[in-house]
């Protein structure tokens, strides 16, 4: 029972710590170098989903003398 209860506390807590996705778009670009548009004349996209940490607050590091 401890071995499940210790599985399932692992579980939620690397849940609790996860980082958000973000979905980012960038225009296609050709060998020519320039913007691939569709039929409808709208530039395609190149989409990829990023995970975006927390960043966390600290102090400096003091600089050596």
């Amino acid at each position: 029972m401890s071995k499940i209860l210790a599985v399932l506390l692992i579980a939620v807590s690397s849940l609790a710590f996860a980082a958000e996705e973000k979905t980012v778009c960038i225009d296609k670009i050709g060998k020519d170098g320039k913007v691939v548009t569709g039929k409808d004349g709208k530039p395609q996209q190149e989409c990829k989903k990023m995970k975006v940490h927390k960043k966390l607050e600290g102090t400096k590091v003091p600089e050596k003398k």
